[in-house]
């Protein structure tokens, strides 16, 4: 009895040891449906709405993700409403008063998803009016950076009925939508009518464009339109068959509008800040470049009313919004606290610059403590001279007298030298006096040195003393060597350098790479191109001449290439004004990346209007793509296959869903021409 007791535990235990082993069923393939829409009060395009909480249900839980940046109620609300998701259904109270006759937009963009595998529904709105007909008309587009063309994520878009030049500065928008990841738009049920449309970056809310702020505008006004069309449909049978279906549907014009975002890069005028960090320097920082400088005056002191280039060496910007006075007087250095009045140009409350005057109380930071440690060190150094010479020890051997101030020069260009570059140098004081006689250059030769013309040493800007170049003809893969004689340089303060010798070798022509480009689609506009790194930062840059653009001395490495057209002809790269009704200057990008080799001349051909705009930017080097949803593997890393097919709204028309950006054939946006 107990042996077959025994035999019932072990044949017990092996059942449960089984079952114990048998895995769990397996859930199936991973939900990566977003939610679907089931159902809202109030229905999508119902009339003669009253109320002021809209909810909407769908067929799963959800959740909301940074629902006070990305749900977008139009016309816009004083009052921030209140969104929130629980369970399967979305909550959105709106907080200001409904206006009567009112179509109101609801748009969610990309902020719902669902609760468990975070499948984002994209964008999804909801539309309905508080009288008795609906506006159901729309403008379709996509928003750049002007300077790289960047999609603009989240950049909000609107629109006026009253055409005047001030709306956008002083009413809120009547219309608004925001951009999604891609930087596309719908502004959705507009009346008919014209309008102006402009895109902001809105960082104080107001609904309307600040001068600081991020702004974009179209050239002229748009008409909204819609025109019936025919939609073709892919649907699947019972038996897994694809069917064929058309169906009428409405598209709705203008459905391409391109808008480039720029900033005017204004900024108010005024003292931004001021300090003295040490005894010999005075620091001003202001909000704006400026075409003159202020008028400083000591206060007091026996230089009371002397202005500040009497006793000191000024250090500037070439826009004079950043100023280092150098102290040359040394009975001033001397002094913890100065005070001056200043006298400079501010922006008053109207916009308009006004002469403004201020005192001005500069310290030494940490004078003080300075004074106590110089003290101290004072003090031990006489210590340990009191104790050699009771020692019988020679008291210069054990504390050496302090070394004489040595005046800092040195070179910034490095041991190897580019041949398209010429030398650089930096002093760490500002430099009152340069000997050119006692510079020598010198080249190897056969391993000897040989002494060669002279390069002239000299300020690259009359407002920088302590920067230094040095052009040359170099001769490639070349040994050099510059001597500049001891005392050959003087600083402000009287001091001297000791001898100085940089040695350095040139590269060999075949170092480098060449490229040329051969552009095409200018119309006799003068252009620049710029050659980009991977990070889209320029390296280099060249004028457009005639229809070529060449640019020589490139190390080896990967490029890319953009142009803008230089509408100014001033070389650089110029931002728009709204005010004055000025775009910024159009951007291309040539759209393949460039390798190139040791020794290489690249030709490239490039049409400027060969792809449209928002296909141009490779995307190795775009930077704002949207993210990934959860579990979703790599990017392909054919980048010409990808799309950016516009985000899914279950109410918007199958012609504008389906048709994206097209204009013409073409697949995406052209700039008006």
């Amino acid at each position: 009895m107990t042996s077959m007791r025994y035999l019932l535990v072990i044949i017990l235990a092996a059942f449960l040891a089984a079952c114990a082993s048998m895995g769990r069923p397996e859930g199936g393939p991973r939900d990566t449906d977003p939610p679907v829409y089931v159902g809202s009060n109030p229905r999508p395009g119902q009339l003669r709405f009253s109320g002021n909480k809209i909810v909407v249900e769908f067929n799963e839980n959800v959740a909301l993700d940074d629902a006070m940046n990305k749900v977008v109620v139009s016309p816009a609300q004083r009052t921030t409403p209140v969104v929130s998701a629980i369970g399967r259904k979305v909550t959105v109270e709106l907080r200001d008063t409904m206006q009567p006759d009112m179509t109101y937009t609801i748009d969610f963009a990309d902020a719902i998803k669902d609760l468990n595998e975070s499948n984002i529904l994209d964008g999804f709105a909801l539309d309905f009016a508080t009288g008795d007909s609906i506006d159901t008309l729309r403008i379709s587009g996509r928003v750049f950076e002007a300077r790289n063309l960047e999609p603009a994520q989240g950049m909000l878009i609107g629109v006026y009925s009253n055409l005047s030049d001030t709306a956008i500065t002083t009413l809120p928008f009547e219309r608004i939508t925001k951009t999604n990841q891609l930087g596309q738009f719908t502004l959705r049920n507009l009346k008919a009518g014209t309008y102006r449309i402009f895109a902001i970056n809105d960082v104080n809310r107001d609904y309307h464009w600040d001068r600081s702020e991020d702004v974009a505008f179209y050239d002229v006004t748009i008409s909204p339109s819609s025109e019936p069309i025919t939609v073709i449909d892919t649907l699947r049978t019972a038996d897994d068959r694809d069917s064929i279906v058309s169906r009428p549907g409405t598209r709705f014009l203008p459905d391409d509008v391109l808008l480039t975002w720029f900033n005017e890069n204004y900024s108010p005028q005024y003292l931004r800040d001021y300090e003295r960090p040490d005894n010999r320097r005075i620091t001003f920082n202001f909000g704006a470049p400026a075409d003159t400088l202020p008028i400083i005056k000591l206060i007091d002191t026996h230089r009371a009313g002397d202005e500040i280039s009497t006793w000191s060496t000024l250090e500037s910007s070439s826009t004079l919004d950043s100023l280092v006075y150098w102290i040359t007087d040394t009975s001033l250095m001397a002094l913890d606290t100065l005070r001056v009045e200043a006298m400079y140009y501010r922006t008053d409350t109207l916009e308009n610059l006004s002469l403004t005057t201020d005192t001005l109380r500069l310290v030494v930071k940490g004078a003080k403590q300075k004074r106590r440690d110089e003290e101290k060190k004072r003090k031990e150094r006489e210590e340990k001279r009191r104790k050699a010479i009771e020692k019988g020890e020679d008291p210069d051997s054990v504390c050496p007298p302090e070394p004489a101030p040595v005046l800092d020069f040195k070179a910034t260009s490095g041991s190897t030298q580019e041949l398209n570059r010429p030398l650089s140098f930096a002093a760490t004081t500002p430099v009152v006096w340069f000997d050119s006689a006692a510079v020598k250059m010198e080249m190897l030769l056969d391993t000897i040195w040989t002494v060669v013309p002279t390069l002239h040493i000299a300020r690259p800007d009359s407002m920088r003393s302590m920067e230094f170049v040095a052009p040359y003809t170099w001769e490639e893969g070349t040994k050099y060597r510059l001597t500049i004689d001891s005392a050959a340089i003087r600083d402000a303060y009287g001091v001297v350098n000791k001898q100085f010798t940089h040695e350095f070798t040139t590269k060999k022509a075949e170092d480098y790479s060449s490229l040329i480009f051969s552009i095409s689609g200018l119309q006799g506009r003068p252009a620049v191109v710029e050659l980009l790194n991977q990070s889209d930062k320029v390296v280099a840059t060249s004028p457009v001449k005639g229809s070529t653009a060449v640019i020589d001395y490139l190390a080896p490495s990967t490029y890319y290439a953009r142009l803008f057209i230089d509408s100014d002809t001033n070389g650089i790269y110029t931002t728009g004004n709204l005010l004055d009704s000025l775009q910024p200057e159009e951007v291309y990008y040539y759209p393949k990346k460039l390798t190139l080799k040791k020794n290489w001349d690249v030709e490239q051909s490039w049409d400027i209007y060969e792809l449209p705009i928002d296909m141009q930017k490779p995307r190795e080097i775009t930077k704002n793509k949207p993210k990934k949803k959860r579990g979703e593997q790599e990017e392909s890393t054919n980048d010409e296959e990808e799309e950016d097919d516009f985000f899914d709204d279950p109410f918007m028309n199958a012609a504008t869903r389906n048709g994206g950006f097209s204009t013409g054939t073409d697949n995406g946006l052209n700039r008006r021409r």
